[in-house]
């Protein structure tokens, strides 16, 4: 088996995704670094579920509806922002301050 390799491997993608998430500013960046985050997730759940059974593919499964859920909206909320703003650069969007 090769669960610890799987394990170091989806440990290094969600430390790239939380360190991408963290230092950029352009949100399509950011919105793949989530993304990526996801990915490693569902590579340990994949990776631990040859341990425990196929409760990890099911929670695999659920994950990847809800990230593509989450894909589709949050596209459609940076396509308007593009349109109004004609920039993704989060420095450059306060809609949100009062």
């Amino acid at each position: 088996m090769m669960v610890a390799e799987a394990l170091a491997l989806s440990a290094v993608l969600f430390a790239i995704g939380v360190i991408g998430v963290l230092t950029r500013r352009n949100a399509i960046v950011i919105f793949m670094c989530v993304e990526l985050m996801l990915n490693a997730v569902n590579l340990s759940f994949v990776a631990l579920s040859r341990l425990y059974g196929a409760t990890g593919q099911v929670f695999v499964v659920f994950v990847m509806t809800v990230a593509a859920a989450e894909a589709a909206v949050g596209l459609a909320i940076i396509i308007s922002i593009f349109r109004h703003r004609q920039t993704v650069d989060l420095q450059n969007i306060n809609i949100l301050k009062g």
